[in-house]
């Protein structure tokens, strides 16, 4: 297992897929690891720790290429979530991009509306997102959100859970700015720390529970997700036109 986890990574590294690459070297490097510890023959044991040795500088040289990348704003990170994926709540999506010094956040989504079923309660998404932003570690001061009026009858019921959610981040010293446009078609989240992330399906790309009591409903992590393409860059990579 662990012989073919380093083959898979090497195979990732040509391909220039560097985060890829260096998930699956460390994993290679942990597995090989094991197998020194069960081997007996002390050739063999040699063996594995020179190529264990060759994996680990390997796996460096890649973790600082990243960091350069990252610095340079020339990053550019993609994760596709596959139907009924589990795992990806939001602390999983945003943590990483979510250092000390994020203190404003920009998210725009037209569908930051409705609670009922057929939206899979977008409202509650939007406040999860603000849970997770409030626990830190960064130190949000200022969330702006840019919607879309819902077009039927919920809309009173969107304006009012909208300042619900304001006067809650209020208590916590976080002022919610909130905007309307009619036109808005874009899903993006933006940090002012420079990370920029885009949603295929913006923050409702979580499917709805079986039930209130079901496994998945309150942890976003056990919750199966619709198949969706999530892209991460930072604001000096990308162009205005």
């Amino acid at each position: 297992a662990g012989a073919e986890t380093v083959k898979r990574a090497v195979q990732l590294d040509v391909a220039s897929r560097f985060q890829e690459s260096l998930v699956c070297y460390q994993e290679g490097i942990d597995l090989l690891l094991q197998v020194v510890k069960a081997t007996t023959d002390e050739a063999k044991k040699h063996r594995y720790r020179q190529k264990i040795s060759e994996y680990m500088t390997r796996a460096e040289d890649i973790k600082k290429h990243i960091e350069k990348e990252k610095q340079d704003g020339k990053y550019h990170k993609q994760i596709r979530i596959e139907e009924n994926a589990t795992g990806f709540g939001y602390e999983k999506l945003f943590h990483e991009y979510l250092t000390e010094i994020v203190s404003e956040v920009w998210v725009e989504d037209p569908y930051i509306r409705q609670v009922h079923q057929a939206s899979r309660c977008s409202l509650y998404n939007f406040l999860r997102f603000c849970e997770m932003l409030v626990k830190g570690p960064c130190k949000v001061k200022t969330i702006h959100l840019l919607t879309s009026y819902d077009e039927g009858s919920g809309r009173s019921q969107q304006m009012s859970v909208l300042e619900e959610i304001k006067q809650s981040l209020s208590n916590y010293g976080v002022t919610l700015n909130i905007d309307f446009s009619s036109s808005i078609h874009d899903r993006e989240i933006r940090f002012n720390n420079g990370w920029m992330i885009k949603i295929g399906r913006g923050l409702d790309y979580f499917k709805k529970p079986q039930g209130r009591f079901s496994i998945g409903y309150c942890d976003f992590d056990l919750r199966p997700c619709h198949e969706t393409t999530v892209d991460i860059f930072h604001t000096k990579h990308t162009k205005k036109i």
